[in-house]
């Protein structure tokens, strides 16, 4: 896990790349990685892509991968 910047933001490594969600099998450029508080107090990263629709979606930042 890279850190977040003050505001929330993630530096890594696949941010402007082609990515695929394992989840969803969706593939689109990652955007952003956040880091986010969730309701129980933890901290959780999720993952912005955009795919060629534009419409963008989120998942867990451990379901992305590079898109071959």
């Amino acid at each position: 896990m890279n850190p977040a910047g003050a505001d929330g933001y993630e530096k890594h490594p696949l941010l402007n790349r082609a990515v695929r969600d394992v989840a969803s099998r969706g593939v689109g450029v990652l955007t952003a990685v956040t880091h986010e508080l969730h309701h129980d107090g933890r901290v959780v990263r999720v993952a912005h892509i955009r795919p060629a629709s534009g419409v963008e979606w989120s998942t867990a930042a451990d379901n992305i991968q590079p898109a071959y």
